[in-house]
């Protein structure tokens, strides 16, 4: 198991107060959405315990949870991987994300402090520096946190929500972004983009800034999921 940022994050935790498959339920979805898995991956209960420190029942019930709602797939009687996104599947996620994002970017962006700037310019550099150093699981981790550093600012926690599904789809896909989009840093300038909007505060830029970074992640993932179509 890759030791990125998140998972020992996970490995130096201490299961929360309550159902501990509730705890594993919530800590599964977080690694899911921040791309600490690739699509295809293998998660065995028994290695999912030790990571969460829980007992198998928990993370056995956490897994099979996830697989009813379909951000994982179980493909023998044991087995349970992280599942690829098919084309039709990404183009839809894709598109409510634009809209949903975008909602939640242009709804907060006037409500960005300074500490919200000093945060996200400091997420983009830890961001840059795992790019520069082909550190990608730990760029997806702080990914994660810059774009949600944004939304969280609409104050709308349904919508919150619902983004969070959509990243609980696409988190692992998001490794086949790379390494051509951190070559191209494509990502670097829409972010960029989005800060200069908040500090200009001027909403509609940051959310075409953050509508660029979608849109131009689908095109390379799209890339991606007809060249593995390809080979099957």
């Amino acid at each position: 198991m890759s030791k990125n940022t998140t998972a020992k994050k996970f490995q130096q935790a201490e299961p929360k107060v309550g159902r501990l498959s509730d705890f594993a339920y919530a800590s599964i979805k977080e690694l899911l959405s921040r791309g600490t898995y690739r699509p295809g991956h293998k998660l065995p209960i028994r290695s999912m315990a030790e990571l969460l420190n829980v007992g198998s029942t928990p993370a056995r019930e956490a897994i099979n949870r996830l697989v009813f709602e379909g951000a994982l797939t179980m493909v023998g009687p044991k087995t349970v991987i992280v599942p690829h996104l098919d084309l039709a599947a990404l183009y839809e996620v894709t598109q409510m994300r634009l809209a949903l994002e975008g909602l939640a970017t242009e709804k907060g962006a006037l409500l960005a402090t300074e500490e919200t700037i000093d945060n996200l310019l400091f997420l983009q550099g830890k961001i840059t520096k795992s790019l520069d150093e082909k550190r990608y699981a730990d760029a997806l981790h702080d990914n994660k946190e810059f774009h949600f550093t944004i939304y969280r600012l609409c104050q709308m926690p349904h919508l919150l929500a619902t983004i969070e599904a959509l990243w609980l789809r696409v988190g692992a896909s998001f490794h086949n972004l790379y390494p051509d989009f951190a070559e191209a840093k494509h990502g670097v300038r829409n972010h960029m983009a989005a800060i200069e909007g908040l500090i200009d505060k001027d909403p509609s830029a940051v959310r075409a800034a953050m509508e660029n970074d979608i849109r131009d992640g689908y095109r390379r993932l799209k890339k991606s999921a007809q060249k593995r179509l390809s080979r099957q």
